[in-house]
Parts: structure tokens; C-alpha cells; sequence
């Protein structure tokens, strides 16, 4: 029987569990990133959501301020092997460490292409609270020059 390898090496899931998990996960409009958007939205934001990055074609920011060149990626606690949260699923668990690995890599890799090319990208864990993951991404833009943050930032 023959092997396949993913785009890291990472052999694809051997158990039918896991492929289920991996292919039922959504994309796009989870919760935590619905009600980010809805809170920035209800303050003035408007962004782009699910778009490509620059350079990259295959990786996406979940919102995207083009012209003050910040990437929000909502990030789920198990995907992302959130440093609080993180715990390694028993069944098939070198498969799975590989995986995360692969997935805080891939993060990492493309913060620092963002930063070289001048973006700003901004984490957000699923597991902070909608009005601290506000906070950061006004404080972040307010920074950047952003004016209705900057007005936000002045009324604190």
C-alpha cells in the first residue's frame, strides 16, 4: 500500500475520525470570528473578510484593513495549539502533534512574511473575550493611523 504525504510530509490521517474532524471544521465564519466582526462592524469598521494575502494566494486573514495593512487571523485554541489551552488528542497522537506543528509553523511563516513586506498581522484566540479582541485590533489600527480608532483611543 502506498503512502501519501501532505504539503509538509505530514502523512494524511489514517483514522476516519480525524479526516471526518479535519473536513467538517469551517473555514470561514466560526463563531468567535462572527462576533468580532459584528462588534468591530457595530463601531464604524469596515474590512475585508476571507481575503487572500499579498504574496501568498493560498493563505487568507480572516479580516483584512488594506489600507492600514493589518491581517486579523482568529485563531481556534486546537488548530493553533494555543499555549493555554493546547492538549494533544490520545488516539493517533504523533499524527496529530505533527499536524499542529505544522499549523504553528505555518502561522509563524507567514507573520514573518507580512512583516517583511511592511503588514501588521494580529492574532486573536477564540478563547479571549470579544471586547478584549477589540481592544487590541483598535489599539493595533489606532497605531497604524486608523481614524475612527484613533478617535476610539482618544475617548478611553
Amino acid at each position: 500500500m502506498r503512502t501519501r504525504t501532505g504539503r509538509r510530509g505530514v502523512p494524511p490521517p489514517r483514522d476516519a475520525n480525524a479526516r471526518k474532524l479535519m473536513t467538517s471544521q469551517r473555514r470561514r465564519d466560526t463563531a468567535p470570528e462572527l462576533a468580532l466582526r459584528r462588534a468591530l462592524h457595530s463601531l464604524g469598521f469596515r474590512y475585508r473578510v476571507d481575503m487572500p494575502l499579498p504574496g501568498m494566494p493560498r493563505r487568507r486573514a480572516d479580516l483584512t484593513f488594506t489600507r492600514w495593512r493589518t491581517a486579523v487571523f482568529v485563531q481556534g485554541c486546537f488548530w493553533h495549539a494555543c499555549p493555554k489551552h493546547l492538549h494533544h488528542p490520545k488516539h493517533n497522537r504523533e499524527w496529530w502533534r505533527q499536524k499542529l506543528a505544522g499549523n504553528v509553523q505555518r502561522d509563524e511563516e507567514t507573520d514573518a512574511r507580512l512583516l517583511r513586506i511592511g503588514w501588521l498581522p494580529l492574532r486573536v484566540w477564540e478563547h479571549e473575550s470579544v471586547t478584549g479582541a477589540v481592544g487590541r485590533v483598535t489599539s493595533t489600527l489606532a497605531a497604524r493611523g486608523h481614524p475612527r480608532a484613533v478617535h476610539l483611543e482618544g475617548l478611553k
